[in-house]
């Protein structure tokens, strides 16, 4: 998971910027724009909170979805080992996908808000409580959370995660099938399991395809997670969804679609190696000290 974050979290802002900022027309000028106003720093805020939770994140998701599926062949077959259909992939995904909301929805919440603050915080330079868009408003995750949990309740913490279950119940079933399908077409027969450079590109190929279909929904939810920061826009889901297409069109929906794709590539294929590497080494430690 850390590794996940680290690899995808500067693209991840420029994404986040694209789909919720004004004013940084494409993707180039995006970057350009953040550079000279932010410098290097600036495409990584944010980042300390997802990196701080994204172990307990990744552990349910890829737990959930591992566990389900062990106690669906079990059900079905009467035995963990046997090989999982395609149905039991799909219902493992739509579990850790609705599961995932839960933890993920308040680390997603804090991270945007923080990327979507576009000067750095000093002290002596600003008043905390300036609403005028471009002045800071948070001095960091911990400060933001707080902040959100005080003036807006439980409910404040979970703004956009309507929008975050649409896009990661169809997002981690276009995550997981993809990943296990091209590593069994990419391992060789007799082999018992891919190679790492085989687990980094299924995870890569899996994250890219992922990203390309939930990019839509990732749109409302970033807008709706954004929103908040300065003002009020959106009354939900829908009102998101309705005001972004009569003002900007069907295109706003696909804005950061490049990005997403681009940067689902090494941040999954991160996340997928880093598990399967960890599996092996913790299997393999554990039959050394128990043989």
């Amino acid at each position: 998971g850390i590794a996940s974050v680290v690899a995808g979290h500067p693209l991840d802002t420029v994404k986040t910027r694209l789909q919720a900022g004004q004013g940084y027309g494409n993707t180039l000028k995006c970057v350009l724009t953040v550079y000279r106003n932010e410098s290097v720093a600036g495409f990584f805020k944010g980042m300390s909170f997802p990196l701080a939770s994204i172990g307990i994140y990744s552990s349910v998701v890829f737990g959930v979805y591992s566990n389900t599926l062990r106690f669906l062949s079990q059900l079905r077959h009467g035995d963990v080992a046997t090989a999982p259909s395609l149905a039991d992939m799909t219902a493992a995904s739509l579990v850790a996908g609705v599961l995932s909301v839960g933890i993920g929805t308040p680390v997603e919440l804090v991270k945007i808000r923080l990327q979507m603050q576009t000067q750095p915080y000093t002290k002596g330079s600003v008043k905390l409580k300036s609403t005028v868009p471009g002045s800071p408003v948070y001095r960091g995750p911990i400060h933001c959370f707080r902040t959100i949990l005080q003036k807006e309740g439980i409910a404040g913490v979970y703004r956009g995660n309507v929008a975050m279950l649409l896009r990661d119940v169809p997002g981690y079933y276009a995550y997981f099938i993809p990943y296990a399908m091209f590593c069994d077409w990419i391992t060789p027969d007799g082999s018992i399991s891919p190679n790492p450079s085989s687990i980094w590109v299924a995870g890569g190929v899996a994250g890219a395809v992922s990203w390309a279909v939930c990019t839509p929904m990732d749109v409302v939810k970033s807008r709706l997670q954004a929103d908040g920061v300065y003002l009020n826009q959106y009354k939900g889901t829908l009102d998101c969804i309705l005001q972004s297409y009569q003002n900007e069109g069907v295109k706003v929906f696909f804005r950061g679609l490049m990005v997403n794709t681009v940067r689902g590539f090494p941040s999954s294929a991160a996340m997928f190696l880093g598990y399967e590497l960890s599996l092996k080494a913790m299997k393999r430690c554990q039959t050394e000290t128990n043989p």
